[in-house]
């Protein structure tokens, strides 16, 4: 069972579900003669460093097989099974944690390889649900995977808009009856014609009495009169292709694991390798175990609050998020009439997945606090020449149930333009001192960044102008100054890859051809350097460095060699990725056509174009929590100016912001700083691009 392996036996598994070098859970090696006869087998196969992926249990074995290893040894030589000679090159095992869990149960980290590809799993599988819950105004209780951890259950509500969500962290009330019951028919009066509730498998009330599917659809048949059914999707979320962000996590992390075997000493903690926001780091493997633990010590100690933070706080604002954008009737949450603000929604730029679910969080963030919600449609051309249009103009009010279907639909409700307001700044401003706009938030891509520039610099000229603003980075190309991630990009990805993996199967099939394949992006090369690494492109052609011949010259010998050596193998088909703008010279079919010359015959080349099928249909899972979650935190930024004078706004700095992820965290940069300091205007992207080192 202990194998060597080359990179010709695992070429092609980025795109396979599942484990191909198998998996289980085994008894013997939670006792000590089990241990021994592990270290023994890999001694004899000269292993000396272990990476372990699995879940909280995997991860505590390997420690506890770490601390035993020198006895383990030195038994092994007593016993006569080595000599001392034998062992002298393994008496220290190096360990490092690599956490594949579709719960995304460990603690410490945001997220687990498998994670997002289960979440994916379930909300393909709701979004088709909801469909049959509006034709016949169903109500339907599903089931998703959890025991200890609520992260699908609260994620998958997020995301799909769900009306309730029941989690172990955060347990339903005593009255959980009555609670569900005035949510669920709050939506319904208001003309809501589906009702989803999401059940955790370990889901309980606060005195721990487990909350089954079957005591959820008792109460909406019984006390509501609802048609309910329930849905349980079982192994369904461990299946199918991994999603691309799983691809790269794994990819990455993976990487970071044999560089921390390589750099290991006997004094170094075995560690374990976490996702932060967006930044790889590593995180003592005994304390984060130790952690999760202390989370269902706390659960079952109906210590919820504490049980929450250990989760983290990425988690606690997904769930504050949620209750916000799901409940309608919070009076505790309503501002005094003061303070109340008319809130502008635009889209801004070319469509991009979670557009919709961004804006659908502000209109229910809005509505609960007490501020108006109001969608300029088809962006600044639409707020300047239609605005007073009859007997529908372009600036409306938007209701709750006008925004509640919007989680899971892609491209853009309110209509999106690449126009901007120096098109026509006097007719912009007097617009939204017409409607009397207290807040601006805009939705988009470098348009809309740009826009927001555009807005700040004319505040001097225009009073309208001075009120907050926050642009919320959403574009497919992901080159939004200010941020390391946009909404979009992640479906773009997952679109892209989904594209290529047939492609790839195609060329496999043949054996000898090899695709190069053109994508979007702009003057940045983020979605061909990530779609290359996720789908094991042979090379990747980028803006930031061009295409010279050269290049072209050595990726053909390349080819010529990689052929050569797969005489006839399966999983031989070769992918070359070319972003739109990395060369005027050569063209995608020019690339492809000069490596079919240079072939000789040996192997063909074709070239394929996947278009706008790149913006994607239905949003990820990924780009819609964080759309959900970026877009409450930039209306609750927006309320901070609340009260405050045109003139205090306009002085201060952060009224104007993005709002973005950097490394580590969630930031407000301001408008000013990132315009003059972050942004290379002449290639529309930032100066100093995060994904660079990724390219190695």
């Amino acid at each position: 069972m202990i194998q060597h392996m080359v990179w010709e036996d695992v070429r092609g598994w980025l795109s396979e579900g599942g484990t191909l070098i198998g998996t289980a859970r085994c008894k013997e090696f939670t006792a000590r003669p089990g241990r021994l006869q592990a270290a023994k087998n890999l001694i004899s196969k000269g292993i000396n460093a272990l990476v372990v992926c699995g879940g909280d249990g995997s991860l505590t074995g390997a420690d506890i097989f770490r601390a035993e290893w020198t006895g383990l040894v030195d038994e092994l030589v007593a016993d006569g099974s080595f000599s001392s000679q034998d062992v002298a090159p393994y008496r220290h095992l190096n360990i490092v944690g690599l956490v594949g869990s579709i719960d995304n149960d460990l603690t410490g980290t945001d997220a687990t390889i498998g994670c997002y590809s289960s979440l994916s799993r379930i909300c393909e599988n709701v979004d088709k649900i909801e469909a049959t819950a509006f034709s016949h105004q169903r109500a339907f209780v599903i089931e998703v995977m959890g025991r200890h951890c609520g992260w699908l259950a609260l994620m998958s509500g997020v995301s799909t808009g769900a009306d309730f969500v029941f989690i172990p962290e955060e347990p339903a009330k005593e009255n959980w009856q009555d609670e569900m019951c005035s949510v669920i028919s709050a939506h319904r009066k208001l003309g809501k014609r589906k009702t989803i509730v999401i059940v955790a498998e370990g889901a309980h009330d606060h005195k721990l009495n487990k909350v089954s599917p079957d005591d959820v659809k008792n109460v909406l048949s019984n006390r509501l009169k609802l048609d309910t059914r329930i849905t349980t999707l079982g192994h369904v979320q461990r299946g199918g292709s991994a999603c691309a962000y799983d691809r790269m996590l794994a990819t990455l992390q993976g990487v970071d694991a044999v560089d921390a075997v390589l750099t290991a000493t006997p004094d170094t903690p075995s560690p374990v390798i976490c996702m932060l926001e967006n930044k790889i780091v590593r995180k003592p493997l005994v304390e984060t175990v130790e952690h999760t633990k202390q989370l269902s010590a706390a659960i079952e100690a109906r210590d919820f609050e504490r049980a929450i933070a250990l989760r983290g706080n990425e988690f606690r604002e997904y769930y504050k998020g949620f209750l916000m954008t799901t409940a309608t009737d919070q009076p505790e949450l309503v501002l005094p009439q003061q303070k109340r603000m008319r809130v502008a929604i635009i889209h801004v730029g070319a469509p991009a997945g979670g557009m919709n679910a961004a804006t659908r969080a502000a209109v229910a963030y809005c509505l609960a606090r007490g501020h108006t919600p109001i969608a300029l449609h088809n962006g600044f051309p639409g707020l300047c020449r239609h605005h007073d249009d009859k007997p529908l103009g372009s600036v409306r009010e938007v209701s709750w149930l006008d925004a509640e279907q919007w989680a899971s639909r892609g491209g853009s409700e309110i209509g999106t333009n690449r126009g901007l307001p120096s098109e026509d700044m006097p007719t912009t401003a007097a617009c939204l001192e017409k409607y009397k706009i207290d807040a601006l938030f805009l939705v988009g891509g470098f348009e809309a960044f740009t826009a927001l520039s555009e807005l700040r610099k004319a505040r001097q000229q225009y009073p309208s102008l001075r009120i907050p603003m926050v642009t919320l980075p959403a574009t497919i190309s992901n080159n939004v100054p200010g941020t390391e991630y946009s909404i979009g990009s992640d479906t773009c990805l997952n679109e892209l890859i989904d594209y290529c993996d047939k492609l790839k199967q195609s060329a496999s099939a043949s054996r000898r051809r090899v695709f190069v394949v053109e994508t979007q992006g702009g003057a940045t090369g983020y979605v061909a350097t990530l779609a290359g690494l996720s789908v094991g492109a042979v090379a990747v052609y980028t803006p930031e460095e061009g295409i010279t011949l050269r290049m072209i010259q050595q990726d053909v010998q390349h080819l010529r060699e990689q052929f050569a050596r797969d005489a006839g193998q399966n999983r031989a088909g070769k992918l070359i990725l070319r972003n739109e703008k990395a060369s005027k010279t050569y063209t995608t079919e020019m690339v492809a056509d000069i490596i079919h010359e240079e072939a000789n015959g040996r192997f063909e080349a074709r070239f394929a174009v996947p278009g706008h099928v790149q913006q994607g249909g239905t949003p990820s899972p990924m780009d819609r929590v964080r759309a959900v979650r970026f877009g409450v935190m930039s209306l609750q930024h927006l309320e901070t100016f609340s009260g405050k004078t045109g003139e205090a706004i306009m002085n201060d700095e952060m009224s104007a912001v993005v709002i973005g992820i950097k490394r580590s965290q969630v930031e407000f940069s301001p408008m000013k700083r990132v315009e003059e300091e972050e942004t290379d205007w002449k290639h529309r992207r930032p100066r100093d691009e995060f994904w660079l080192s990724q390219r190695e």
